[in-house]
């Protein structure tokens, strides 16, 4: 998979080393069980790179630096590349300072978010990222898309397997909407609106609708909001607001936290908190409860084992490409 990602890439305009490292995140996206924005989206992507909306050659530039605190031009070039790029910013500003804050502006989206949260904890800090979005989740109340389904994401370094929370504000990402679209079967859980207003697990009729459900009804909608109003303020990049003027989702702002631990007892710590959520009485005995990103790492195991599962329609247009 990495290798067709690779071929791809080179042939509309990667360099070698930017076409290795973005095939590489593509792939991993998948064989970690997120098969939505890793071979799923890249078909997409590459209709972006040949529509000129994500520019494969651009470098982000520095725009303002005080302290921890730095703020960066995307210059529409690779999401994932910048995305990695700010949390290696931020993550070299927390070793020096105790904790570090990246923000930038004009990048494009950084595919699965939860790949910078890896990356911190993989460097032993604590990670934070949220990215702003186009506007598909209508505020409580409303029923147009005037809200982003602005993901955020917190990680936690652990020796057994690092603890990392990936979430859309709506109960079901958009990626995954259009994965139970194409096979067909029902949400599990309502996961928005038909075009009567009625709460539905028809994932076609919610995104013909337009109006996903946020996490948590009004909770969620107030948290897209202020996700939005942090990654704008701080990066001075583009608004939802303005995002949605436009037909396709680039140019978007996104933040990227790292923080340094400063105890020695962190692991038990921890291992007390997973302990005890973990030992509450189960509704189904087959249905363990995990922490975030425990399915993951077990994900992973297994698509490294047997190998990554594949749309065989999305695997042949890949070929195709």
């Amino acid at each position: 998979m990495q290798s067709e990602f690779k071929r791809i890439l080179l042939n509309i305009g990667f360099s070698e080393n930017k076409a290795d490292a973005c095939a590489t995140i593509f792939t991993e996206n998948s064989c970690d069980g997120v098969y939505t924005h890793g071979l799923n989206r890249f078909p997409v992507f590459v209709q972006y790179v040949k529509d000129g909306l994500v520019k494969p050659d651009a470098e982000p530039a520095i725009l303002k630096q005080s302290g921890a605190v730095e703020r960066w031009d995307g210059n529409l070039g690779p999401g994932p590349l910048n995305a990695r790029f700010c949390m290696d910013r931020a993550i070299a500003l927390a070793k020096e300072h105790g904790i570090g804050c990246v923000a930038i502006r004009n990048t494009n989206h950084w595919m699965r978010g939860g790949t910078y949260g890896w990356q911190a904890a993989s460097a032993g800090l604590i990670g934070i990222c949220f990215t702003n979005t186009i506007a598909n989740v209508p505020p409580w109340g409303g029923t147009e898309p005037r809200l982003g389904n602005n993901p955020v994401v917190i990680a936690v370094p652990r020796e057994g397997g690092h603890v990392v929370l990936d979430m859309a504000v709506s109960q079901y990402s958009f990626g995954k909407l259009q994965q139970y679209r194409a096979s067909g079967d029902e949400l599990p859980l309502p996961g928005g609106y038909d075009e009567e207003g009625k709460l539905s697990t028809n994932a076609a009729a919610i995104i013909d609708s337009g109006r996903l459900l946020p996490v948590g009804f009004w909770k969620g909608s107030g948290l897209s909001l202020m996700l939005d109003l942090l990654v704008t303020v701080l990066s001075q990049g583009k608004s939802t607001a303005e995002i949605a003027k436009g037909e396709a989702e680039y140019g978007v702002s996104q933040v990227f936290i790292c923080i340094k631990p400063s105890a020695d007892n962190n692991e038990a710590l921890i291992e007390q908190i997973l302990e005890y959520s973990k030992g509450a009485k189960l509704i189904d005995e087959n249905d363990p409860i995990r922490y975030p990103g425990e399915s993951t790492l077990k994900t992973r195991r297994k698509n490294m084992e047997e190998g990554i599962p594949v749309d065989e329609a999305i695997w042949a247009k890949v070929q195709a490409l």
